[in-house]
């Protein structure tokens, strides 16, 4: 990964491929490496750029008050590409509907993957888990809150973790604890989710849920998908909340015609 530094930090990011650009945003639980089944077909055609958050990953976590729409835009200003493609999962895909909202000519197209949506009405079983969290930082059980946060992100509500595919815990749980660590800072320092009206979306959306994700982000997705003019959503039927790492083929095979459009 290489490093662009910055007043703030630094962001942590990598390239693959050739062709017209298309920037990987990752979860909230979540770093570069989510998108490690996704972007060897993507960079076959296109020029792959996948970062950490600030905070997440391999990137510092934030010095002083930030924006995730301006990291965003600080990356593609250092890589010299003026317009890209856009595919953000979870948070990952708020950050990239705000960089939509706020630098519209910059976006070919977007695709969000359970992205959340701001202030919306949570359910019971959210509560519980965001208690539960809470909870465990409090005792200071960190082990106790990433396991909390695997069994709602990755296995999710629907299925036991017998029907979750070998290796994929191992392979978040790192990402889930540095997540942790730095979840105070972060939020301490993000200026959260940009304003903006759904409607003004003018670029091709696409939206994807899992099936087996929580029923709150089943919800969202369906809401989006009918709030953002021309909107398409797809479902994935493998797949809880993190689709490129239950359905990487699945999700491939959607990108791949959206993408070249």
């Amino acid at each position: 990964m290489l490093m662009l530094n910055d007043d703030f930090g630094h962001l942590s990011y990598g390239t693959a491929g050739e062709g017209p650009p298309v920037v990987l945003v990752h979860a909230g639980v979540a770093d570069h490496r989510m998108w490690d089944a996704v972007v060897p077909a993507l960079a076959e055609r296109h020029t792959v750029i996948r970062y950490d958050l600030r905070g997440f990953g391999e990137s510092a976590p934030p010095r002083a008050p930030f924006s995730e729409t301006d990291d965003l835009r600080r990356l593609l200003d250092h890589l010299g590409h003026e317009r890209v493609r856009l595919v953000g999962a979870s948070w990952g895909g708020r950050v990239a509907l705000d960089f939509t909202l706020t630098h519209p000519q910059r976006v070919h197209s977007l695709a969000m993957l359970a992205a959340p949506w701001p202030r919306y009405h949570w359910s019971e079983d959210m509560i519980a888990y965001d208690e539960a969290v809470t909870a465990a930082l409090k005792a200071g059980d960190l082990d106790a809150a990433v396991q909390i946060n695997l069994d709602m992100w990755l296995r999710g509500p629907a299925r036991g973790w017998d029907d979750v595919a070998d290796g994929l815990a191992d392979r978040l749980c790192g990402a889930v604890r540095t997540s942790l660590v730095n979840q105070d800072i972060v939020g301490q320092h993000s200026q959260g989710p940009a304003a903006g009206d759904l409607t003004g979306v003018c670029v091709p959306t696409l939206v994807g849920v899992g099936k087996l994700d929580v029923a709150d982000f089943q919800d969202i997705a369906r809401r989006y998908a009918a709030e953002i003019p021309g909107a398409t959503l797809v479902e994935f039927a493998g797949a809880a909340h993190l689709i490129a790492l239950d359905a990487p083929t699945e999700l491939n095979a959607a990108l791949a015609p959206f993408l070249t459009r």
